[in-house]
């Protein structure tokens, strides 16, 4: 009898443990009334995250939450590069926000962050000092890294690129910051490009406000296009690449 009533002794105990931890987990999992955010935001604001994270803890409790799971879903916002989640007592959850770092324009509906990965800029207005950058989907660190490149060699010769374009089959294309355009091509251009700086040094510079583009795809020299004129002026005949 006595080993009889020790046993349901403890099952009682059990289950009276069992019953005080159920309750303890209800009572804490509460649902969540408060959103921390923390980091460095310089292009977006807290109140704009907020609004775009308040849909993803709708409904959510404090203790039930998914922490894993709604920070890929928080990655999915425009603007925010990395997330880390924790919960803060008794019924907020903190989120630690790293923004993306625009470098360029990319695709006119796309911004580029330093590695040339593309993300939605949404509603937010991106820097107006930006580079406009142009190619097929997957080649913006090619295109980016191309562009500092060029940037960094016209830089000695006074100049500004306020755009480069890739192009399908794989012609390039850029506008100098003095809105010449220079049709670059695939092949050849490292040669190209020299031809281009010794022409430019030598005339074209001083008659940049009359050229409507230049064109490098030629064996040799250059062709210019000026403004009031319908055909380029230069030497042999264009290679089209």
């Amino acid at each position: 009898m006595t080993r009889r009533g020790g046993l349901v002794g403890v099952l009682l105990l059990v289950l009276l443990i069992g019953a005080g931890g159920r309750a303890l987990w209800l009572w804490l999992d509460r649902p969540i009334e408060r959103v921390s955010i923390r980091g460095e935001l310089h292009h977006v604001s807290a109140d704009y995250l907020r609004s775009r994270l308040a849909p993803l803890i709708q409904g959510q409790t404090w203790l039930s939450v998914d922490l894993g799971d709604l920070r890929e879903r928080a990655l999915e916002i425009d603007w925010l590069a990395e997330v880390s989640l924790s919960r803060e007592w008794p019924n907020a959850l903190t989120f630690e926000l790293v923004e993306q770092v625009p470098v360029a324009r990319w695709n006119d509906d796309y911004l580029l962050n330093p590695e040339g990965e593309p993300f939605a800029f949404g509603p937010v207005s991106p820097p107006g000092d930006l580079p406009d950058l142009a190619g097929p989907a997957g080649s913006g660190a090619e295109v980016l890294g191309y562009h500092r490149r060029l940037a960094s060699r016209f830089a000695d010769l006074g100049l500004g690129m306020t755009q480069l374009r890739l192009e399908p089959r794989g012609a390039w294309r850029f506008q100098l910051d003095d809105g010449v355009w220079v049709m670059l091509g695939r092949n050849d251009r490292e040669a190209r490009l020299a031809r281009l700086a010794a022409a430019w040094q030598r005339q074209l510079g001083s008659q940049a406000s009359h050229i409507r583009y230049i064109d490098l795809r030629y064996p040799n020299g250059v062709a210019v296009a000026w403004h009031g004129e319908t055909e380029p002026v230069g030497e042999g005949e264009a290679e089209g690449s």
